[in-house]
């Protein structure tokens, strides 16, 4: 009994370190939604995000020896334990059970149907998100700072969101004033999540587009040099029923890049990501030179030593 209640304290001790640190920096910086803990104790293999006054606890499925019974207990003292370090209530945490997976293939995987939807804020921009329906909740916040370089980058730019997702990105292009921003997802549903958080900061009919379609085979349309900008942040690995082929990241990403590059402008610029722990950038298959890694640049403060994305900037 006291080994289990020396975990616990363990447990409040480590996420009110964090919590306090990574929460003054949040406020000097203006920002509402940020993560404080991601599996820092085996016992506790939670990742717990806040979203202004609400938190998101993603618990990873593990192998237990506890009960229903004890499971549930745990996670009543461990809710408890949130609540007392960060101040939000039991009523506005939000609770899910995940399997921990490199990438995204999970992030069009449902979970419920509760349509419960928040607006948060980031750096003067809105976002909806749902911490109830999807094992995401429709902002990643690892590209915070990767999304304030592309609003940097994106004056008077014709601009490229692939697997957009919920169209982050896009919104960031249009704010840093893109003259064309175009989203591509396989998902009509992120399709319009994305027109959706477009429509709550911007009435820029026309020069935002979103496209339905499998970006493999997108890219193979598009006319050279369409754009100035292109984002590609692609899940590791995904073999939708959709899609006309299946995607492998590491052994797909140099036709996908040199798809991306022969659509640039002369002066254009790609943004490519991936969630992929072990990815190896296979330069010699790629015409240009002009590759920097920039994972470092866009890391945010509360995702350092915990990162797990790379994220270059490609040039022509």
């Amino acid at each position: 009994m006291q080994q289990h209640f020396d975990k616990f304290l363990m447990f409040k001790n480590r996420l009110g370190k964090v919590y306090r640190h990574i929460s003054k920096q949040a406020k000097r910086q203006g920002i509402g939604c940020y993560r404080i803990y991601d599996h820092d104790i085996p016992e506790f293999p939670f990742l717990i995000e806040v979203y202004e006054d609400k938190c998101y606890v993603a618990e990873y499925k593990r192998q237990h020896d506890l009960s229903e019974e004890e499971h549930e207990r745990w996670w009543s003292n461990s809710k408890q334990i949130i609540t007392e370090v960060t101040g939000i209530s039991e009523e506005k945490i939000y609770q899910k059970l995940r399997k921990r997976k490199e990438g995204r293939l999970n992030q069009y995987q449902k979970t419920a149907e509760v349509k419960q939807e928040f607006v948060v804020q980031e750096n003067g921009l809105q976002f909806l998100i749902n911490l109830r329906d999807y094992l995401d909740t429709g902002l990643f916040l690892d590209h915070r700072s990767t999304r304030q370089m592309v609003r940097d980058a994106a004056k008077n730019k014709r601009v490229l969101n692939l697997f957009c997702y919920t169209g982050s990105f896009s919104v960031y292009a249009l704010a840093g004033g893109a003259s064309k921003v175009t989203s591509v997802d396989l998902s009509k549903t992120y399709l319009s999540w994305a027109d959706r958080n477009v429509q709550l900061n911007f009435d820029k009919e026309g020069i935002h587009q979103s496209v339905h379609a499998d970006v493999l085979m997108y890219l193979k349309t598009v006319p050279k040099e369409s754009y100035d900008l292109i984002i590609m942040d692609p899940p590791t690995f995904s073999n939708s029923k959709r899609m006309e082929a299946i995607l492998d990241i590491q052994r797909d990403h140099v036709s996908l890049i040199n798809n991306c590059l022969a659509a640039l402008s002369p002066e254009g610029v790609l943004y490519f990501s991936t969630n992929y722990r072990r990815f190896q950038l296979d330069t010699n298959g790629l015409p240009t030179t002009n590759i920097k890694d920039i994972t470092a640049a866009t890391t945010p403060f509360d995702f350092l030593g915990k990162l797990h994305r790379k994220c270059f900037k490609i040039e022509k």
